[in-house]
């Protein structure tokens, strides 16, 4: 409701119409499908789970929508593994994980994996979880029916503090060794958690990224120097985002490259939006009548 406000003010301040954005105070399914269907609606944008992509999809309008990701960030030998550091933690911890492009795991080569954490933990204020404790988290953030919604977006020292963990206040982040199939790893956690996967070389890498990406083509990260990895990942994982060499916000040109945008529809085509996907592109033709050849 804020930041709706402050896109109306600066409407207003800009010559422009007032509400030009607007919402319910209090949305619900039954309003949001009472949008959707409404005449006056040609197109419907939306990010979520996928239920209400598949809403939209199957609206009868105009839809673009942007479905889940797990991307991966994969750290070679080549790779600077201080800034590699900086630049994942950067990335998982804004908006405390919440958009869909940030770094939700990382896949290191053995030979830079410790080096990677100990510059995590004594460098980037991150904790490093014990098993019991990975236990407590999984039993906490995660319920039969999915994400624990009173985890999601909250702080590392909010969600360690639910575990009965007292962290102080600079701790950004919690990280932990594990499996791919760990379900702190394996899971879309929009939290600001970080398991990291030991790979044995760039090609286990790329394997056990692939998996955990989940064939989502959304959002992959790679940190190295070496051309031939990035390109080998960048076919293998074949995302509508590839950030390399940078934190995950990058992305949305902050940094790097790309749009001021969190809607990246990838399961739809379009990546990341511009103001250009919202416009519908019309061709008018006439032949005989007003052919001057």
């Amino acid at each position: 409701m804020f930041a709706l406000n402050l896109i109306n003010e600066a409407s207003l301040e800009a010559g422009g119409p007032d509400n030009v954005a607007c919402t319910v105070e209090k949305p619900t399914l039954e309003s949001s499908n009472i949008m959707m269907k409404h005449k006056d609606i040609p197109l419907i944008a939306a990010t979520g789970g996928p239920g209400v992509v598949t809403a939209v999809l199957s609206s009868g309008k105009r839809g673009i929508g942007a479905g889940a990701g797990n991307p991966p960030a994969v750290v070679d030998e080549t790779a600077d593994v201080r800034k590699a550091a900086r630049d994942i933690v950067n990335g998982c911890t804004f908006d405390n994980n919440l958009p869909c492009i940030a770094e939700k795991e990382i896949v290191a080569v053995d030979s830079i994996a410790d080096e990677l954490m100990n510059y995590m933990i004594t460098e980037q204020n991150c904790y490093l979880i014990s098993k019991e404790e990975q236990e407590r988290l999984v039993a906490t953030v995660l319920t039969p029916k999915g994400l624990n919604r009173k985890c999601v977006g909250r702080s590392a020292k909010v969600l360690l503090g639910m575990i009965g963990v007292n962290v102080p206040d600079n701790i950004r982040c919690i990280v932990f060794e594990g499996e791919k199939e760990h379900p702190l790893i394996a899971e879309e956690l929009m939290m600001p958690i970080l398991g990291m996967v030991r790979a044995k070389d760039i090609d286990d890498a790329i394997e056990k990224a692939v998996w955990l990406e989940h064939g989502n083509r959304h959002s992959a990260h790679i940190h190295s120097k070496n051309i031939d990895n990035i390109t080998k990942y960048a076919r293998e994982i074949d995302t509508a985002i590839l950030v390399k060499n940078a934190p995950s916000y990058a992305a949305l040109g902050f940094g790097g490259e790309g749009y001021c945008t969190f809607t990246i529809a990838s399961r739809t085509g379009e990546g990341l939006t511009s103001a250009k996907s919202f416009t519908k592109s019309r061709r008018c033709v006439m032949s005989d009548s007003l052919c001057i050849r």
